[in-house]
């Protein structure tokens, strides 16, 4: 993976794990779910001589986004997310910031991403992959050239994400990773919103989706 760097911020009251991705010697970093702590997201960039150019969501929970509008003010980036999560990230109901007995959060993407979109960042073409199931709009962003895949709350290690929040659905998430993900080659690392990172190839002999998996092969 020539060039390409990802360094692991684990943030937040659920331990979300926002990612700082960059290219060796360069000069720009696309931040991906940042959890919340702001200054400690620009700090790490500032250490390694990093500007923030754009955010990444993969989903709109609170966990995931409540550093985002701070990075915007204080760095002038874009922030990107799905154009299916809009009313969630709109909403602190929906996006459960109003419950967690913090501050509420309301975004509004800059740019509305769809499934399929190739987006064209530091010299990276990261396809937008639709993954509904934790969330109506979750993606996943994948980098081919990389043999990397940011997967959110879609896809962890030995385990998948949750379904009982607003929006969730149980079928849709086991199609998601089925019909989409495990279609991806095998030896594509899998960084997830949470936990370890994995591998599509892993996955496909320990996860709990396989047996559904092989009824449809």
């Amino acid at each position: 993976m020539s060039g390409f760097r990802i360094k692991t911020c684990v943030l937040g009251i659920v331990s979300t794990n926002c990612y700082i991705i960059y290219r060796e010697g360069g000069s720009q970093a696309i931040i991906v779910d940042p959890a919340d702590r702001p200054d400690r997201i620009l700090e790490e960039c500032r250490k390694l001589g990093l500007n923030v150019s754009a955010v990444l969501l993969t989903h709109g929970h609170f966990d995931h986004i409540t550093a985002a509008q701070n990075l915007r003010s204080e760095t002038g980036c874009r922030v990107y997310g799905a154009e299916a999560e809009a009313r969630l990230l709109k909403e602190p109901e929906m996006n459960l910031s109003c419950k967690m007995g913090r501050q509420k959060v309301s975004l509004i993407a800059d740019e509305e991403v769809k499934d399929g979109q190739m987006l064209t960042l530091l010299d990276w073409n990261w396809k937008v992959i639709a993954t509904p199931g934790h969330t109506a709009g979750s993606v996943c962003y994948y980098l081919k050239d990389e043999d990397v895949l940011i997967s959110g709350d879609t896809l962890f290690y030995e385990s998948l994400g949750r379904t009982d929040l607003p929006t969730g659905n149980s079928g849709q998430i086991v199609s998601s990773i089925c019909e989409k993900l495990f279609s991806l080659p095998d030896d594509t690392i899998v960084y997830p919103g949470h936990g370890d990172p994995t591998t599509i190839g892993h996955e496909k002999q320990c996860n709990p989706v396989v047996p559904y998996w092989r009824k449809q092969g």
